[in-house]
């Protein structure tokens, strides 16, 4: 596969103890963390209630999106939309599971709709009136590579400008043992065909060499979401090169040039 290019318009992040970008880049610079960052994102696209509502995955992966739309200067309703998650929100899963098993008739219907993978793309949708496209997809540890993979396939195809968030919450429970994810996570770019910018260009190639971690991959690698950190911290620290996991033992190269 040749390459696909994109220039970065906005950047979002959510990380525990990381609640933004600047703190991000920040904590790559000094590895120091935030001393009154809040436990959990609070997104403004949601009214009062439905944010007291929303899942942890919902929450984290709004609030990085909504951040990195911000960024850009872009009105969110505008861009089709990716969204991407290796285990959707598996403490809700783990609910399910013993509720149906031990009483049935007890299952909360709103947190059975949260139970959808696509749960944190519909909030979005509807919370902004959006009726653009928005995909969301599932591919273990590859889950980001693809996502950016989608993301960066509809801007050759013609859309002017993607949204691309990657999030993952904790899991509990049984399925804690057999999917591991500790923490609360969330990444987002904003991406066009714009020509002034921080330029990346992705490649697959066949190599399952993974890349050092970093300030924010060692920090945040318990989380099901950390194959995307390679990218973040590459763009926070000044790096020209990302090694993504994209699946099959190939990786996604990540090119940079910086501005």
């Amino acid at each position: 596969m040749s390459g696909l290019s994109a220039t970065i318009e906005g950047i979002g992040f959510w990380a525990n103890g990381l609640p933004s970008w600047q703190a991000a880049r920040d904590y790559v610079a000094s590895q120091v963390l935030a001393d009154d960052a809040p436990a959990k994102p609070a997104p403004q696209l949601l009214a009062p209630n439905e944010r007291r509502r929303a899942p942890d995955s919902v929450a984290v992966a709004l609030e990085v999106a909504l951040a990195a739309c911000n960024d850009a200067g872009r009105d969110p309703k505008a861009l089709p939309s990716v969204f991407a998650s290796t285990h959707g929100d598996l403490a809700i899963t783990d609910y399910m599971c013993a509720t149906l098993a031990q009483e049935p008739r007890a299952l909360s219907p709103t947190r059975f709709h949260n139970s959808v993978h696509n749960a944190a793309a519909g909030y979005w949708t509807i919370g902004n009136g959006c009726v653009q496209a928005t995909t969301a997809i599932s591919a273990y540890d590859a889950s980001f590579a693809q996502g950016l993979l989608e993301a960066l396939l509809q801007l050759a195809t013609g859309s002017e400008a993607v949204l691309l968030a990657g999030y993952d919450a904790p899991a509990t429970g049984p399925l804690a043992k057999v999917s591991t994810s500790r923490g609360l996570l969330g990444g987002a770019l904003v991406l066009s065909g714009a020509a002034h910018g921080t330029r990346l260009r992705a490649t697959l190639v066949d190599d399952g060499t993974r890349a050092p971690l970093g300030a924010l991959g060692a920090l945040c690698a318990d989380n099901a979401m950390a194959p995307m950190l390679s990218l973040f911290d590459a763009l926070a620290s000044g790096d020209h090169v990302a090694l993504l996991t994209a699946g099959s033992g190939r990786m996604l190269r990540v090119e940079i040039a910086h501005v």
